[in-house]
């Protein structure tokens, strides 16, 4: 099974052939300064550099060092090797609201405030530095808080606090109280703020530091010069102070902070889950015979790993010695293990259940499986929905308009108060003013969408789904029409070879052993059936001369001189061959629903080649799934319309499209949209790519090629089709979620902003505390973010 197999890198450096004389003295074994190998004396690979002698363990480590000499030279000649470029990198950070903001150090979005995470997390993350900052900044300040909170409560004039304070103002006390709340706790958002108007991007830290200094500041003056006031601000001989507003929104601010850190980093959990599939370390077999554990970021392409029974495979390659049976789960889904063999493919976290494996490693580092797997996730993490744009486009204007309202407010109540015959009215219009800065919430907005498809990427990926972006989550429930191909789609994609049929000038062993030969160089699963056939009948196979893949009706080439095309009728016909000789034999073999290739050799025919791939196991359940969920599934492959008509009727599927070319399947996408309807295409092959990539939902089998997914929009690691029910479920549950969050969202900040500005004080006397506010606007962020994690608890049965 080849799952993100990387078919195209024909890289053969050789880490790997070396000799393993263990005869040699302890001081002729040196290590490679590139790759740290265990390398001797006698390697071909050497050079002398600033007096002294270095060896390499290949031609590549050799050209490398040439190089950049400096990145590599060290002091002794044993000295550790260093880790692999991609080791060296350091992590990028990212905004969750913001995917675009990027940058190499951490710190806070320049929109937004919030502050960046890694785009990539790993397992050795320690706790998120700023959820540190904040925890100490929260528990040192809350008892400032509580005391000024409960002084303020108390109110002037009680008998216990004057016998406390003595002849000391308790605004001062106040005042001293919230000092270190204000200019300490809350010195992230004043900082937040600032950096946001130099920006010109208006954010919560805008309206908090806004409300907050507003507060702090007039409290400042009214204890500190009193006197500067008109007499009608004058309580009981005092102005009337809110401390106790100013601390209490920034503990609240930051408690609220601390609850959102602590949801937003339980959305990176699938990563991690994925990340701690992989092995820490890998046995390297060095030159000399010896072993040695190395860390995972030391092991390089080519290089042999010994895999002990019990351990995980540790990076991508082949079997070079032993055989064994593979847990391939973790990637599969699949209980039962599959037996490897020399020259049979690893993937690297599986696990080797039985016998001892020698393998050479062939993708390490970001091109094995597991990352390539883990990237697509953390990327369609990163993505927007188009739900997001209209949540985009109202938070742009959303600051700006919630400090006009404010303004409004305290103009409003200072000439239209209920008192605006004296200056009280005007203490009434800060404080009004100051709660609708508190209780607006722009985070609640933009974090509506972002953090429901953050969590709905890592469920997708914890059920063998894969989302290349967000658009796909959003787009997958209105999908009407499924255009499926046949070959590693509908079947298993691992054909077998039925029989060869030869015209009278040539034989069925030459015509299997030349389409052998020619299929050599491709990745095609027929392909490969027809390679393995020849193998199992010990043809002595010819290197192709020449190879060229015609997508999606064969391939052609030179083998032995002789020149080559190998591929259905509508390659025949191009080349102008004729096919009549077998065209009885051809019909009948695809009436049983085998493929069938004619091979040509200097364009006369001289066999046709059957192959048979068998039906999946859940195919004809997960198109009835499909069926009920309302999807009409139309069948579109490069096979004969025989085998393809042949293949649909015993799946019940009625619109069968054979011999049909990538250009026509891609017109067929376009013929389907045009008539209105959502269109996804699922397919595994190169002929397939043109229409995932033009469909409105492309869906690529995991177990196809790297062309194919790299075209999709989504891929099904299993590559079974029940996915697609799958990832439709989740697709449903997930814009759902999102709607709630901006519903939410919205409806919070239309009913609290009126609240805070005193709407109902004309029918009810009541106004909204600016502590109040602070609770409102806290809790409003917790609430968008709990609702997304809902959603790792949500059932994606296919049957429901």
């Amino acid at each position: 099974m080849e799952i993100f197999s990387g078919q195209n890198d024909k890289r053969q450096t050789d880490h790997g052939q070396k000799g393993r004389d263990s005869g040699h003295n302890a001081d002729s074994v040196l290590k490679d300064p590139v790759c740290g190998m265990i390398v001797t004396k006698a390697s071909p690979h050497h050079l002398v550099h600033e007096s002294r002698s270095l060896y390499f363990c290949s031609a590549k480590c050799k050209s490398k060092f040439e190089a950049s000499p400096k990145k590599y030279t060290r002091t002794e000649e044993s000295a550790a090797p260093s880790p692999p470029d991609a080791a060296m990198q350091g992590a990028t950070y990212t905004c969750p609201m913001h995917p675009e903001i990027r940058q190499e150090h951490p710190g806070n979005c320049p929109k937004c405030g919030m502050a960046l995470e890694p785009e990539m997390p790993s397992l050795e993350d320690d706790e998120n530095p700023e959820l540190v900052d904040f925890k100490r900044r929260f528990w040192w300040t809350l008892p400032f808080t509580v005391v000024v909170v409960t002084l303020a409560m108390a109110g002037h004039g009680t008998t216990w606090l004057d016998s406390l304070f003595g002849n000391v103002d308790q605004n001062w006390v106040e005042l001293w109280l919230t000092l270190p709340v204000a200019l300490w706790a809350g010195l992230p958002f004043y900082k937040r703020g600032v950096k946001s108007v130099i920006n010109r991007s208006p954010n919560m830290w805008t309206l908090i530091g806004l409300g907050t200094s507003v507060a702090f500041v007039y409290s400042v003056v009214a204890t500190v010069a009193p006197q500067v006031f008109p007499a009608a601000f004058l309580i009981d001989g005092r102005v009337s102070v809110y401390f106790e507003a100013a601390a209490a929104i920034i503990s609240l601010t930051l408690f609220g902070q601390l609850l959102e850190l602590k949801a937003r980093s339980q959305t990176s959990a699938a990563i991690k889950s994925l990340l701690g599939l992989a092995p820490k370390t890998a046995r390297r077999i060095n030159a000399d015979a010896t072993e040695e554990d190395v860390p995972l970021s030391h092991v390089h392409e080519c290089d042999q790993l010994r895999v002990r029974p019990g351990e995980k495979v540790p990076v991508d390659g082949i079997v070079i010695e032993g055989s064994s049976a593979v847990d391939e789960s973790m990637l599969t889904g699949e209980p039962l293990p599959v037996t490897k063999r020399q020259g049979d493919k690893l993937i690297g976290a599986t696990l080797n259940t039985s016998g001892a494996l020698v393998m050479q490693s062939q993708h390490v580092g970001s091109a094995t499986v597991l990352s390539q797997i883990v990237q697509m996730v953390a990327q369609a993490q990163r993505s927007r929905a188009p739900m997001q744009r209209m949540a985009d486009t109202v938070a742009g204007y959303f600051v700006v308009t919630v400090i006009s309202i404010a303004l409004l407010t305290f103009f409003a109540w200072g000439f239209f108060g209920p008192n605006s015959s004296t200056e009280s009215s005007w203490v009434f219009g800060l404080i009004n003013a100051v709660s609708v800065l508190i209780i607006a919430c722009p985070c609640a907005l933009g974090l509506a969408t972002p953090m429901s498809i953050m969590v709905a990427t890592g469920k997708g990926a914890t059920n063998g789904v894969l989302f290349r972006d967000a658009a796909a989550i959003e787009n997958l429930r209105k999908v009407d029409t499924l255009i499926v191909d046949k070959t590693g789609t509908l079947t298993e994609g691992r054909p077998t070879f039925e029989r060869t049929v030869a015209t009278q000038h040539f034989t069925d062993e030459e015509v299997l052993r030349l389409a052998a030969s020619l299929d050599q160089g491709s990745e095609h699963p027929l392909a490969a059936a027809i390679v393995a056939a020849a193998n199992e009948q010990v043809l002595k196979l010819s290197k192709p001369e020449q190879f060229d893949s015609e997508s999606g009706i064969g391939v052609r080439g030179k083998v032995d001189g002789k020149s080559l095309a190998l591929g259905n009728t509508a390659l025949m016909e191009q080349l102008g061959v004729a096919v009549d000789a077998l065209q009885s034999q051809a019909e009948e073999l695809r009436g049983h629903g085998a493929s069938v290739m004619y091979l040509a050799v200097d364009s006369t025919l001289a066999g046709l080649l059957a192959v048979s791939d068998p039906i999946k196991d859940t195919t004809e359940e997960a198109l009835q799934s499909l069926r009920a969920a309302g999807l009409r599934v139309v069948m579109a492959t490069g096979d004969g319309l025989t085998t393809a008509k042949s293949v649909g009727k015993r799946l019940g599927i009625d619109e069968v499209h054979g011999e049909v070319k990538p250009a026509e399947k891609l017109k067929l996408v376009e013929k389907l949209q045009a008539e209105g309807r959502v269109v996804a295409m699922a397919g595994d092959g190169i002929n397939d790519a043109p229409a995932l990539a033009r469909a409105d939902v492309g869906i690529a089998m995991g177990t196809g090629t790297d062309v194919a997914m790299n075209s999709a929009q989504l891929t099904l690691v299993k590559g079974d089709l029940r996915g697609i029910a799958t990832a439709r479920a989740l697709s449903v549950a997930t814009v759902a979620n999102m709607r709630q969050n901006l519903a939410f969202a919205f409806v919070y900040n239309a009913l609290g902003i009126p609240l805070a500005a005193g709407v109902l004080y004309a029918f009810t006397g009541w106004l909204l505390s600016p502590m109040f506010a602070a609770v409102a606007m806290s809790l409003s962020s917790a609430s968008v973010i709990s609702n997304a994690l809902r959603l790792r608890g949500k059932s994606l049965n296919y049957k429901e």
